[in-house]
C-alpha cells in the first residue's frame, strides 16, 4: 500500500519458555505469528479477536514496547522518511514517540495517582519539547483538557477526583499532547460503563476529524469496532483471518471464525431476526502448541486435510477484502 502511514510485514513475536533447573528452552509462545497489514493516513483500522489472540502485543510492537522476533514495522514520518520501528534501538525510537502515542485500556492504573492531571498531560511536552516555558505548557495543557471535554481548572486535581470516563479523557489528552500522527488505542472503553463508552468513542471520532489522526483501534467488543472503524482485521491465535471494510465485513463475514465471532454479538432489538448462532467446539489451542497449518482448523466445520499443510496467506477475494482460507477463496473464485 503506497499511501500507508503504517505498514506491518510478517510480524512475529515469540516468547521463549524455559524449564528445569538449568532453565533450558523448551519452546516458544507464539503470541504473534506472521501478521501483515497497513493503515492509511486518517484511517481507523479495527483489530479484533478474543482475549489472548495477540492483538495487544501487535499494538505494543508498533510502539516498540516489546521485542520483535522478526518482521518489519514501517512508519512514514512527518518528514517523509520511512523507518523500520522493529529494528530501532530505544535511543533512536525516543524522538519518534512524539509521532506515535498510545491510549491505554485501564484509566485507573494508567494515571499516576501522585500527580495532578495537569502534570500527567504536561509530561510528554516536558520530554519532547523541553524548550517550552512553564507558562506555555500550562496553556497547552488547559487547551488539551478543554478539547477532550474537561476544563482547564481541573488540571490541578488528582486522578481519584475523576470518574472512569473522565480519567480516560485525561489519557486521551495526554496522547494528543505531542500532536501525534498515529494513535494506538488499546481497548480504550472496555473498562468503562456502557453509558460512557459512546461518549468516549464519539470524542475520538471528533478528534480524528479535527486533527487528522490515524487510529489502530484494538478491541474485543465488535459493536464498538463497527462504529468507529473504516476497516477491520480479525485475528485468531496470532494470525489474521480476514481484513476488509467495516460494513462489508459485518454484513457478510467470509472466514468461518469471523462468522462465529459475529454470530455471538448481542442484538439490542430482541424482535430483530439474527443469523444462526455458530457454536465453536473445543478449546482455543495453546500458542505454545499451535496446530500445523491453519490455526483455526481444529475448530472449523469447513476444514480439509490440506488445511494442516501450511498456514494460509491472506488472499484478495473482492475489492479490499482479504481472507486467509483456501476453502473460502476457492468458493469465491468458483
Amino acid at each position: 500500500m503506497s499511501d500507508a502511514l503504517l505498514e506491518v510485514r510478517g510480524l512475529k513475536i515469540y516468547y521463549p519458555v524455559h524449564q528445569g533447573i538449568l532453565l533450558r528452552k523448551v519452546g516458544d509462545v507464539k503470541a504473534v505469528d506472521g501478521v501483515s497489514f497497513a493503515i492509511r493516513e486518517g484511517e481507523t483500522l479495527g483489530l479484533v479477536g478474543e482475549s489472548g489472540c495477540g492483538k495487544t502485543t501487535v499494538g505494543k510492537a508498533v510502539m516498540r514496547l516489546v521485542k520483535v522476533t522478526s518482521g518489519e514495522v514501517l512508519f512514514r514520518r512527518a518528514s517523509g522518511e520511512t523507518v523500520d520501528i522493529a529494528g530501532m534501538s530505544r535511543g533512536r525510537m525516543r524522538p519518534l514517540r512524539a509521532e506515535i502515542q498510545m491510549i491505554y485500556q485501564d484509566p485507573y492504573s494508567s494515571l499516576n495517582p501522585r500527580w495532578t492531571v495537569g502534570d500527567t498531560v504536561a509530561e510528554p511536552l516536558t520530554v519532547h519539547h523541553p524548550q517550552m516555558k512553564p507558562a506555555q505548557r500550562a496553556e497547552k495543557v488547559a487547551w488539551l483538557l478543554e478539547k477532550v471535554g474537561l476544563t482547564g481548572e481541573q488540571a490541578h486535581r488528582y486522578p481519584h477526583e475523576f470518574s472512569g470516563g473522565q480519567r480516560q479523557r485525561v489519557g486521551i489528552a495526554r496522547a494528543l499532547a505531542t500532536s501525534p500522527r498515529l494513535v494506538i488505542a488499546d481497548e480504550p472503553v472496555s473498562a468503562l460503563d456502557v453509558s460512557i463508552r459512546a461518549q468516549v468513542i464519539n470524542l475520538m471520532q471528533d478528534l480524528q476529524k479535527e486533527f487528522g489522526l490515524t487510529y489502530l483501534f484494538i478491541a474485543h467488543d465488535l459493536s464498538v469496532v463497527e462504529h468507529i472503524s473504516h476497516r477491520i482485521a480479525v485475528m485468531y491465535l496470532g494470525n489474521l483471518c480476514e481484513v476488509g471494510p467495516g460494513r462489508a465485513l459485518y454484513k457478510d463475514p467470509l472466514h468461518p471464525y469471523s462468522k462465529a465471532l459475529l454470530s455471538a454479538v448481542p442484538l439490542p432489538d430482541p424482535a430483530r431476526s439474527r443469523p444462526e448462532r455458530i457454536r465453536l467446539e473445543g478449546e482455543v489451542p495453546s500458542p505454545m502448541r499451535k496446530p500445523s497449518g491453519c490455526p483455526f482448523r481444529t475448530r472449523c466445520r469447513m476444514a480439509e486435510a490440506a488445511c494442516a499443510e501450511k498456514v494460509p496467506a491472506l488472499e484478495e477475494v473482492g475489492p479490499g477484502r482479504f481472507v486467509a482460507c483456501p476453502v473460502v477463496s476457492r468458493g469465491m473464485r468458483g
